[in-house]
């Protein structure tokens, strides 16, 4: 049964954030988790194969019960009978977040601390991130680079999905244009469950070299491609029968994301397919969003919009688009198709 924790036992547990950290990257390190999540699992049992005292062992335990992540059922005065399981997909959350690659890891290399402990004065507009820091748009190849490269990291769940359905989406598609596709990281991922399908990706041309460099890294020399444009300035270049918005729409006003909705629209052929893919505004995308939600207080120039995804869902309608569906997944996606004859 899940139980919703008090304000003040939610506060606990964020003061104690770097302790339950270090409770969840132990358990990770020793296997624990490995052990925990098929569950259930003894306590005896645990101590013994891990080589840890079961008291100690105990607490320890309720250090992850008290974070949510374990179930336990007790059956005497015994601890060492006590049986535990982890809640499906922890050990996967736990390397998500702080595994070598984890996003969250990534994100910690921006200059946050520069806010910390300023932020009224942020608020107020007396503490900003200077351009050196962070600028939207990047202002120098290097920027760019840094840029794209952390937004791929986080793309994960996106890849996740679209492998989940990429029948659906690909089978009769033979060339896709990933509209601010940055490095093509994501249109890579597609090509490779996609086999009979072309992507090129559109976007600043400062961005080309990225692309360049992950078609050899990604061993699509020949089904990468690379537009160069500015989707706010022109419209989007026609003969795609697929078009992708991943992680575009929210950084831009209501208007400008209709108004890149119709350009995709007017562009594609007759029955093409529009995939959107974007951090949906739920708990959970709240949650994971939390760091930029900081780090852009001290930002006048960007603004992550988390839309609910009935605000897409309805744009597409509105434009003209029908078959509207929205795919589940670890990100939900959301595709549409331009109607076979015009109305």
């Amino acid at each position: 049964m899940s139980v919703t924790l008090s304000p003040r036992a939610l506060m606990s547990l964020l003061a104690n954030g770097p302790k339950a950290m270090d409770v969840l990257e132990t358990a990770l390190a020793m296997g624990l988790l490995d052990a925990l999540e098929p569950g259930p699992a003894r306590l005896d049992a645990l101590a013994a194969r891990f080589e840890v005292r079961p008291l100690r062992l105990y607490k320890f335990l309720d250090c992850l019960e008290s974070l949510g992540f374990l179930t336990r059922s007790e059956s005497g005065d015994d601890i060492g009978t006590v049986s535990y399981r982890a809640l499906p997909g922890l050990r996967d959350a736990v390397v998500a977040v702080v595994g070598p690659d984890a996003q969250e890891r990534d994100r910690d290399r921006y200059p946050w601390r520069h806010l910390h402990g300023r932020l009224a004065e942020s608020l107020r507009g007396e503490v900003s991130m200077s351009d050196d820091d962070f600028a939207w748009p990047p202002q120098s190849d290097e920027q760019t680079a840094d840029f794209e490269r952390s937004m791929a990291v986080g793309l994960g769940p996106v890849i996740e999905t679209t492998r989940r359905h990429a029948d659906r989406l690909w089978s009769d598609r033979r060339r896709l244009l990933d509209v601010g596709g940055g490095d093509g990281t994501l249109a890579a991922h597609l090509l490779d469950s996609a086999p009979g399908l072309r992507a090129d990706v559109y976007n600043l041309p400062a961005v080309e070299p990225l692309v360049r460099a992950t078609q050899v890294d990604r061993g699509h020399p020949d089904r990468l491609g690379f537009v160069g444009g500015d989707f706010l300035a022109e419209p989007l270049p026609a003969g795609y029968d697929a078009m992708s918005f991943v992680r575009v729409l929210h950084d831009w006003p209501n208007a400008v994301a209709r108004r890149l909705v119709e350009k995709a629209y007017a562009a594609l052929q007759p029955g093409g397919l529009l995939l959107i893919g974007e951090e949906f505004r739920t708990p959970d995308r709240l949650a994971m969003q939390f760091f930029w939600s900081y780090f852009l207080i001290g930002v006048d120039s960007c603004v992550s919009r988390l839309r609910e995804v009935e605000f897409y869902t309805g744009l597409l309608k509105e434009v003209g688009f029908d078959r509207v569906a929205v795919l589940s997944g670890a990100w939900e996606l959301i595709v549409a198709y331009k109607p076979e004859t015009s109305r």
